[in-house]
């Protein structure tokens, strides 16, 4: 039994010519499955849980193909790539919801630090302490997701000098998170935050990874890996997502990989280190040099994940979802989003072109998938 999957999808609405717009607010009005980001210019998909891979394949597509043809209607807009505001805008806030206070609360706070798009991977666990210990270790890993994922090294028309531009800037909050070591200690931390003000509410926990739940930090069933830039080719997506399962799915048949367990650090250490390597990362992706979580020895990103990938493999080859994994290699061979774009700007091509030429990119896909896979999605 292969374990539940889904995604939350931040995109961006623009025009062709890669101008990013806010439409938001029209979206979620007329559309149903859509929400709202505090900001107009990006809105929000989540897909239905789901254990199959082409099940969830289609579940990406559907609601981004309704999208567009959406946006059609209201006009010459469509859909960009990228999990910053790469053409231009952060030196402004466009609100989706003025009378929401949470929103008041995060523009005053946080400003434009947050009009991010990414991807929320979760993966349904439904005990509490296999949960808090898979968060554990995914946690330490964290990084290495980051480094498959990074797809923002442009903001407003310039590249920063990161590739995940968007994990460099955004406020993970609260400041110190700690490696949790049960259920009961996650509850009483959250408590302690929400009572100090350091979290405004259950959902103010913006982390790598964090357990979640409908009635959180109480009733949970899921870990939700969120320190993935946007990914919007579907089988990326899903090879990333393969391997997060496959290292999960190893974790519950062994305990023995728990950090806590294994590592010859204190947990204190381990999030020392785990934060020196999300910058690192942020700043290099797969070419960041890293410390390994279990011992501190150096490790490239690129060789880390080659050194997991080839560890889970036949886990996921068992569990008969290693066709998805594969995918892995060719980000590791070619680059991640944010490396090929670099690779043009390095050329010459300026980022507006650089991002016309990915919204087509990533339109293409979708067709592509849509026509082979998929069919029909949009029937009335």
């Amino acid at each position: 039994m292969l374990l539940s999957k889904g995604f939350e999808v931040e995109i961006y609405t623009s025009t062709p010519e890669g101008d990013i717009v806010g439409l938001s607010d029209r979206i979620v009005r007329d559309l149903d499955g859509f929400v709202r980001e505090p900001d107009s210019r990006n809105v929000e998909y989540t897909t239905a849980p789901f254990c199959n891979y082409d099940r969830l394949l289609c579940a990406l597509l559907k609601p981004r193909r309704q999208l567009r043809q959406y946006l059609k209607q209201l006009g010459n807009y469509t859909l960009i790539p990228g999990s910053t505001l790469s053409t231009g805008g952060s030196d402004r806030f466009e609100r989706s919801d003025l009378d929401n206070p949470y929103h008041t609360y995060i523009e005053q706070t946080y400003g434009t630090k947050v009009v991010t798009a990414s991807i929320h991977i979760n993966v349904g666990i439904s005990d509490h302490e296999q949960l808090i210990r898979a968060c554990r270790l995914v946690r330490v890993e964290a990084p290495l997701y980051l480094a498959l994922s990074a797809s923002s090294p442009f903001l407003d028309g310039k590249a920063t000098g990161y590739h995940s531009t968007r994990w460099s800037v955004f406020p993970q909050t609260p400041i110190d998170v700690p490696l949790f070591e049960s259920h009961a200690h996650f509850i009483r931390w959250t408590e302690q935050q929400i009572a100090l003000g350091t979290m405004q509410n259950v959902r103010h926990l913006w982390s790598s990874v964090r357990p979640n739940g409908n009635n959180r930090p109480y009733n949970l069933n899921r870990l939700e890996l969120r320190i993935c830039d946007l990914v919007t080719n579907p089988i990326t997506l899903l090879a990333i997502s393969a391997l997060l399962e496959a290292r999960l799915t190893q974790l519950l048949a062994n305990q023995k990989l728990d950090p806590l367990v294994l590592s010859d650090l204190s947990p204190k250490e381990m999030i020392t280190l785990t934060q020196e390597n999300e910058r690192s990362v942020a700043k290099n992706s797969l070419d960041a040099e890293l410390k390994h979580w279990k011992d501190g020895r150096p490790i490239l990103a690129r060789d880390w994940i080659t050194e997991l990938y080839e560890e889970v493999f036949q886990t996921a080859k068992e569990k008969g979802f290693s066709c998805f994994l594969s995918p892995v290699k060719k980000i590791l061979r070619e680059g991640n989003s944010a490396q090929q774009w670099l690779q043009d700007y390095e050329q010459g091509l300026d980022v507006r072109s650089i991002m016309q030429k990915a919204i087509q990119t990533i339109d293409h896909e979708e067709l592509d998938l849509e026509h082979k896979l998929c069919e029909p999605l949009l029937v009335a």
